[in-house]
């Protein structure tokens, strides 16, 4: 079985006048989120084997932080084709991934990773894939599910959604 988790970075702050996109960094309430997500995925036992991130700051930034919340840093590389990738170039990189990578955390930006992970599911919590539909907002994480032997053989409608959650979901779940 290969877990795939989709994570949408954390809150950033706005493009200053002049500035470049991928340079922009997270905002507090980005750093909070990005931190709270990590405290998820560690009580969970959600730790990813390895973690593929743009190489944007925003998302770089969030990485850290997760896994400094997650109290582990699994290998991770950053990887430039991801900022403001299709499905298709975001998927091509997951079934690049190696065979002893059980658990894989996929860190980027919309409207792509929502768009993959709509695509990849097939099955699960019915009220959860109606959400997905509709909202992804930043720091979102879709957990998904495959059966497949290698990350190669991931295709579309061939997951299952495990979990799916948003910072704001978290709070309203520990009110």
């Amino acid at each position: 079985m290969r877990r795939l988790l989709l994570l949408r970075h954390a809150k950033a702050e706005r493009l200053q006048p002049g500035g470049r996109d991928q340079d922009r960094v997270l905002a507090q309430r980005g750093r909070a989120d990005a931190k709270t997500l990590g405290a998820y995925l560690a009580r969970h036992a959600f730790i990813p084997d390895r973690a593929v991130v743009s190489a944007a700051a925003r998302t770089r930034e969030t990485w850290t932080l997760l896994a400094a919340a997650m109290g582990q840093t699994p290998p991770a590389s950053f990887e430039e084709r991801l900022y403001d990738a299709s499905p298709d170039t975001i998927l091509q990189a997951i079934k690049e991934t190696g065979p002893d990578t059980g658990t894989l955390m996929v860190i980027g930006h919309n409207p792509g990773l929502q768009e993959l992970a709509a695509m990849l599911v097939a099955s699960g919590d019915i009220e959860a894939r109606e959400r997905l539909g509709r909202e992804f907002p930043t720091s979102a994480l879709v957990v998904i599910s495959f059966a497949a032997e290698g990350w190669n053989g991931v295709h579309p409608r061939g997951g299952r959604l495990e979990h799916f959650v948003t910072p704001g979901w978290l709070a309203a779940a520990t009110d």
